[in-house]
């Protein structure tokens, strides 16, 4: 076993926090007594680069307890849990990762992950495979293929198979039915309020709130800033999505306009460029900017720096930046994603579903490595179903079957 972590003897918080979610992850409960008993990970060695903190954690266990051989980073500088860390190499599992790494630290890392000849990627926001496909490509013969997280992840690999430069199969976790409507919905959409809210400590009712983007992360966003009582602010370039947030009941605008209006932003696109310094020169003194994209680009962070008069430390996590003589912008987290720089994430009950999509997932690369040609692998639609009925099952729910008379009548040309 190897590690890189802050401090070993922060094991014992973090085993109190990875037990937690265990009590509360039903899914992933039920997979670990499968996968002790089957050891479908035996002899295989598996990289994950996921935001390192409970629930990510637990997975690990999930899949050592398979029988896999774990090589452990995190996907954010400032999302790793280093008291989680600690647990997990307590448990003898090899991390390579701490709160607040450099780039250098960072990348450093994830090539240490990626030394151990391992055979899956688990990866979050694509830094696992990049690397492979470009420094560490020695390492791609050892790949049976991999699995990814989140949607700017699925964006990057949709371009490199364009591209034809997808070495390896990758399954679209993020795809999955139990994954994005849940997770990026009611997951992003609490989280982000729980990260700005413990962070900021002010009210959201009667606030107007912007929200940039209105994908599936977004219109959760939107729908529980509504739900805390503001009024509610959607900027897009997608048309369709345009009128679906219209909708929904908010008003939507192009992010010039609502600058102007705004108490609180939050990006979440996936894309880069979406607040400008022309942007923040035109917003409230005090507005409050946040980010719940996967990469720190969706807030030009570099421009507001330089452009700043003036900046000052006001909170953990706050840093407020005068962009106009006397005129103060606030932005939580450094414009990292801020429900896991200033939060715990999703909660516990989501990401059992999500997270078991992965393991399930990673079980399916291991049985089908010899036989798969597409390098972008669907979910199987039997795994998406596997978790719904468990979920369904732990929550004592009951639902309809079809007859063999429905199931015939559905199928048959002749209706």
């Amino acid at each position: 076993m190897e590690y890189e972590i802050k401090d070993i003897n922060l094991a014992p918080s973090g085993e109190k926090k990875i037990d937690w979610v265990r009590k509360n992850c039903d899914i992933l409960r039920s997979l670990e007594a499968d996968f002790i008993k089957d050891k479908p990970f035996t002899g295989v060695r598996v990289a994950l680069s996921i935001h390192l903190e409970a629930k990510t954690a637990y997975l690990c266990k999930v899949l050592a307890a398979g029988g896999a051989e774990m090589y452990i980073t995190g996907s954010n500088p400032l999302s790793t849990q280093d008291d989680v860390a600690a647990a997990l190499v307590k448990s003898g599992l090899s991390v390579f990762a701490w709160h607040g790494t450099t780039e250098e630290e960072y990348t450093d890392h994830i090539k240490k992950v990626l030394s151990h000849h391992c055979n899956i990627i688990i990866d979050d926001g694509g830094d696992l495979v990049n690397m492979l496909h470009t420094e560490m490509q020695d390492e791609l013969q050892y790949v049976y293929g991999g699995c990814e997280e989140t949607t700017t992840g699925i964006i990057r690999l949709m371009a490199m198979n364009e591209a034809g430069e997808l070495k390896f199969p990758m399954v679209m976790v993020n795809n999955a039915d139990c994954k994005h409507l849940f997770d990026n919905r009611y997951g992003t959409g609490q989280s982000v309020w729980d990260g700005i809210n413990r962070t900021t400590n002010l009210i959201v009712a009667g606030k107007s709130v912007v929200v940039a983007g209105y994908g599936w992360c977004g219109k959760g966003v939107a729908m529980r800033a509504k739900g805390l009582g503001a009024k509610v602010y959607v900027t897009e370039v997608d048309p369709i999505k345009a009128i679906e947030a219209v909708m929904d009941g908010f008003t939507v605008l192009p992010m010039e306009e609502a600058a102007k209006v705004g108490d609180f932003f939050v990006t979440v696109t996936g894309c880069a460029g979406v607040i400008t310094t022309e942007h923040m020169k035109t917003m409230k003194d005090g507005a409050i900017l946040c980010n719940a994209g996967h990469f720190d680009v969706e807030i030009d962070m570099a421009g507001l720096r330089k452009m700043a008069i003036s900046s000052i430390d006001q909170r953990q996590n706050i840093v407020g930046y005068e962009v106009t003589p006397g005129k103060f912008v606030y932005v939580l987290g450094e414009g990292r994603l801020v429900n896991l720089a200033c939060g715990d994430g999703h909660p516990a009950e989501i990401m059992d579903m999500s997270f078991a999509i992965q393991a399930l997932s990673a079980k399916y690369l291991c049985e089908h490595k010899d036989s798969m040609t597409e390098k972008l692998i669907v979910v199987p639609r039997e795994v998406d179903l596997e978790v719904a009925h468990r979920k369904l099952n732990f929550l004592g729910i009951n639902i309809d079957i079809l007859t063999p008379e429905q199931e015939k009548y559905l199928h048959s040309s002749n209706v």
